[in-house]
């Protein structure tokens, strides 16, 4: 064994003749050096050479710069951020000018100053030299800003004493003077995309200019357009890729599916919600032996889409699809998202498939990977599917289907018993669907239903992922693993305080394993905990990334794990396609496109494109659920405690899954204390103690959109003021007769 890791990576190192040092590396030799390094000069450390090798080498060094491990002094030379005694981290601004400084390495914040701040906005990263402030806190003073957390903004326009400024959306109330002649047609009150030309210093606001009139607030769709245009998320076509295609053909040409495996025999069907456009992934499942032979199949995005084509560059740059609740931004045109490439029923699809051979245990004893092209049966939804499998007599047009499902979900229980074996993490909170009228405003809100063709279709999938990533280690090729690692000391410290307070009892750090959680979550299911222990596990986590060098995912508790199964919606799902037909065509990596360094920065390139995303639907779901509970002021409702700070109590609708606050100075009238472990707020006089999960009857007093807030009032606090109002009416009435 040891021969053969050897073996490996000697072959690893002698195929990549220069490879970009890790951080940790460059970090190394950082302090061993006698002072701060150009670019040249650790290029010449490490041995790099060529033009490529080089922008790899800067482009990891202004991410260290950007993540504060490294500074860029005068003279363009890079120093270890620990040796010039400076703290780095994430501005907090708060709304009375001040502000604090959240370190990168977990310790308490610095207090920023007014004057530090007049050229800070919330969310920059910046290096500071810390001091001890006049009360005996730590103070800090700029010395460097390493990353703007704006370019551009969008809000409302303007117009004072023959002033144009613009007002950011949101909490923060950013402020941006607006250029003398570059309104851009902007009329006040209008809501405006901002181009920062100046960002703020100590004595001058941000410059800016108007590129884009977004439109009125009451204008349909508009929370999406603002969220697209704020989080920049790609959603113009370039001319190129309109006539890219506009060029593709409207069915499968007959060249196209020679030297291809015939699956169009075989009765694939496709399990989607009820809304979905682009179908990417098919099944079928039949008896083998002791277990079943199992066939996923997915869409062959990589035979329409070529590296360094207009259609690739775009793809590459929109990262992934994002998908609001009123509208998609997809990563590929209509022509391919929706037509070529969807795998759509009784029409001759190119696809890429993975034939498993599964045991009745649930492993997967053998696998490979082929180019076919395919049929699909069917077009099934999740509920559709659900019914069919319950259905003892199935009728109707896909009763013929019934024993290929049975099939399917046979080799499903078997997969979810081999999960639970290995102690897989299997996260299951509740989702909601807002749900629109024809003006864009919320009609409802209901929670989705989670059936087991649900589950059944993610196992699959999962094992097919499982599957890819185990081909491309063995290819030795550069692509990219879909990578999760375990809570750090200090959110596992949180996390033990917080499960302590349900009697639960974690492992030190390094010694936790997924099947620890799992074991909590077994314990909790079905209980009033479960939703918030779930949602607490998951906010203690690291966010899963995409890279080339593998760890395993934790989560699932899997040795390695990539991205396979969605190359319609999500670009590494093709650059995995790309490695595995390099592997089928090629007997060597030798000639393969892309570089390790290169991977690299793909990795990171869809980790912060998979990010941007999920903040912009986020965004756009608050907003949305904040404009609807805006109609539903004064209305009651059952709450559950979710959060406990020292001004009040964090609750949320459970069936809507919109969160709140229940302020201190809304509950009886007492002194309230927060416990140590931060689950309990007691009363000091009284006794009355609020804890996580205690459920509450409130109504609803406030939703302010602007702010994003809401608040509720507990019912007998609002129904003693209600109470109290017509005797301070009279009382009033009565003190301006006896004026009179």
């Amino acid at each position: 064994m040891a021969r053969r890791e050897r073996h490996e990576r000697d072959d690893r190192e002698r195929r990549y003749e220069h490879p970009i040092p890790s951080r940790d590396e460059i970090c190394s030799a950082m302090e061993q050096a006698e002072g701060p390094m150009t670019l040249q000069a650790l290029a010449r450390r490490f041995g790099i050479k060529g033009d490529a090798h080089s922008r790899a080498l800067e482009n990891r060094l202004k991410a260290m710069v950007r993540d504060g491990q490294l500074i860029r002094n005068r003279a363009r030379e890079f120093c270890l951020t620990r040796r010039l005694d400076l703290v780095t981290g994430v501005v907090l601004a708060h709304r009375d000018g001040y502000g604090f400084l959240r370190p990168d390495d977990g310790s308490d914040d610095v207090y920023l100053p007014p004057r530090d701040m007049r050229a800070l906005w919330d969310g920059d990263r910046v290096a500071v030299r810390v001091s001890e402030g006049r009360r005996g806190q730590r103070e800090g003073r700029v010395v460097d800003v390493l990353e703007r957390a704006k370019t551009t903004l969008v809000g409302h326009f303007h117009t004072e004493r023959g002033i144009d400024y613009v007002l950011e959306e949101g909490e923060s109330r950013t402020e941006v003077l607006i250029a003398r002649g570059q309104r851009g047609g902007a009329r006040p009150g209008d809501l405006v995309h901002v181009e920062i030309v100046q960002h703020p210093t100590e004595h001058s606001l941000a410059i800016g200019r108007v590129i884009k009139v977004v439109g009125g607030l009451d204008q349909p769709g508009i929370e999406t357009e603002v969220a697209i245009l704020a989080h920049g998320i790609p959603s113009e076509w370039p001319e190129a890729v309109v006539a890219a295609a506009e060029a593709l053909p409207d069915h499968v040409p007959a060249r196209a599916k020679r030297d291809r495996e015939d699956l169009r025999s075989v009765p694939l069907v496709t399990i989607d919600g009820e809304d979905a456009k682009d179908f990417d992934d098919a099944v079928y499942c039949e008896p083998h032996g002791d277990g079943w032979k199992l066939l996923v199949a997915i869409a062959d995005v990589s035979h329409y889409v070529e590296p360094g084509t207009a259609l690739d560059r775009e793809a590459q740059a929109r990262g992934t699809s994002v998908y609001f609740p009123d509208r998609v931004v997809p990563m590929l045109p209509e022509e391919l998202s929706n037509g070529l490439c969807s795998l759509n029923p009784h029409v001759d699809r190119l696809c890429f498939a993975c034939e498993m051979i599964v045991s009745s245990q649930g492993q997967v004893k053998r696998s490979r990977f082929f180019r076919a092209v395919m049929r699909s049966a069917a077009r099934l939804t999740y509920k559709e599917s659900a019914a069919l499998l319950d259905a003892p007599k199935p009728r109707g047009p896909h009763a013929k289907l019934h024993p290929g499902l049975l099939h399917l979900r046979d080799v499903y229980r078997a997969f979810a018993r081999a999960r639970r074996r290995r102690g897989s993490i299997d996260f299951d909170l509740p989702e909601t669907k807002i749900e629109l009228d024809e003006n864009g405003k919320v009609r409802a809100i209901h929670p989705v239903e989670r059936l087991e063709t649900h589950r059944l279709i993610e196992e699959c999938m999962i094992a097919a992922n499982v599957e890819a990533a185990k081909r491309i280690r063995k290819a030795h090729l550069p692509s990219l693993y879909r990578v999760h690692e375990g809570p750090d000391a200090e959110k596992l410290e949180e996390l033990t305080l917080f499960l302590a307070s349900f009697g639960f009892k974690l492992p030190p750090p390094g010694k936790l394993t997924p099947k620890d959680i799992a074991r909590v979550f077994e314990h909790v299911a079905g209980k009033p905990e479960a939703e918030l222990v779930e949602t607490v596990v998951l906010r203690s986590m690291k966010q899963a990334r995409y890279q080339p060098r593998n760890v395993g995912h934790f989560g699932l508790g899997l040795g390695a794990y990539a991205h396979f199964t969605s190359p319609i919606r999500r670009y590494p799902d093709l650059l995995v396609h790309r490695a595995i037909r390099w592997s089928l065509e090629h007997s060597s990596p030798k000639g393969y496109p892309y570089s390790l360094p290169e991977m690299e920065q793909l990795g990171e390139r869809c980790s912060r494109a998979e990010r941007r995303a999920d903040e912009a639907v986020w965004d756009v779901e608050e907003q949305l659920k904040c404009l609807y509970m805006s109609t539903r002021v004064g209305e009651d409702f059952r709450v559950i405690v979710s959060g406990v700070a020292p001004f009040g109590l964090f609750v949320r609708v459970p069936e809507l899954k919109i969160d709140g606050l229940v302020h201190v100075t809304s509950l009886p009238r007492d002194y309230y204390h927060r416990d140590p472990a931060g689950t309990r707020l007691s009363g000091e006089r009284t006794g009355v103690t609020y804890g996580l999960t205690d459920t509450m009857h409130v109504r609803l007093v406030r939703a302010d959109v602007e702010e994003r807030k809401i608040d509720f009032v507990p019912i007998e606090r609002a129904a003693a003021a209600e109470e109290a109002e017509p005797e301070t009416r009279r009382r009033r009435a009565g003190l301006r007769r006896r004026s009179r």
